[in-house]
Order: C-alpha cells, then structure tokens, then sequence
C-alpha cells in the first residue's frame, strides 16, 4: 500500500532510490530518541555529481536544482532511517545548507529554496522547517551543494 508522501512523490515524479553510501568514516544517519540526524548529501544526477560554484561558473537556477537533488537524498536516507516507511516521518526539523560560493555570491538563501520548496511541496506543513544557507569557498569533490538535515520520526 502506498501512503500520502510516497503518493505525492510518484505526481511530482521523483523516486527514492537506494540511499548513498558514505564517501567516508562516517555513517548516514545517526538517531537519537525520535530526531534522526542525516549527514550532508550532495547532488547526483544520473550517477553523476553536480559540480559548479555559484557566482562564477554555475548560475542560481543550476545551484536551486542542485539543491533540490540534495533534498530528494536527504528524505531518501530519512525512509531508510524510518525502516521504508514514510508514514513514520513526523516532520523535517532542520536543514543545514552549504553553497560552494564565490566570496561577492549573496544569494545562498535563494539557492537552498530548491530544498525547501521541495520539502514543502512533497510534505506539506511537516515539510517546513528551521534553517541555514552559508557560503563555502569549496565542497567535497567540487559540488555546487551540501546539504545535512534533522527529521522527527515516529
């Protein structure tokens, strides 16, 4: 039986693959009492990384697409968090958003709406969320985007 998230996710057309493996030592996903912390994601498409930094080679349409895939890894690792089960999700309650900017890039907050709007738009009310958009001079492997995030589950 499908719930309501997994619905919603099917009409926007996004599938939840198999989550990512760490590209290092550390581990997904790490719970405590009913917050699970999710370590940062980075965005993939079609296997392959999105590479670019905002105010020099890559534009805030790409950034806000990039940040999107991160969102879509994000609630992926989430429902493997929750044993598959998206109805355990209670709500996103933080994100953390890492853009790789040049130092004159002010527009972070806009390219972390492509997470935020996609929470909101797959999760409705419990897709809303507290959070921070910073500057990095550089992320791992050269991606636009990192993205970590803090979800309530039940």
């Amino acid at each position: 039986m499908t719930n309501a998230i997994e619905a919603k996710l099917a009409e926007l057309g996004v599938t939840l693959e198999t989550p990512a493996l760490p590209a290092a030592n550390y581990v997904p996903t790490v719970q405590v009492g009913d917050l699970v912390y999710v370590s940062g994601q980075i965005p993939i498409e079609g296997g392959k990384m999105v590479i670019g930094t905002l105010g020099d080679d890559m534009d805030v349409d790409g950034g806000v697409a990039a940040a999107r895939l991160c969102a879509i890894s994000l609630l992926t690792q989430a429902k493997a968090a929750c044993g598959g089960d998206l109805d355990r999700l209670v709500r996103v309650v933080k994100l953390t958003g890492f853009v790789n900017s040049t130092g004159d890039f002010t527009d972070q907050p806009k390219v972390i709406n492509g997470a935020s709007d996609f929470f909101v738009e797959a999760l409705g009310e419990i897709g809303r969320h507290s959070r921070s958009a910073v500057s990095a001079p550089s992320l791992p492997f050269g991606v636009a985007v990192e993205i970590e995030g803090i979800f309530q589950i039940k």
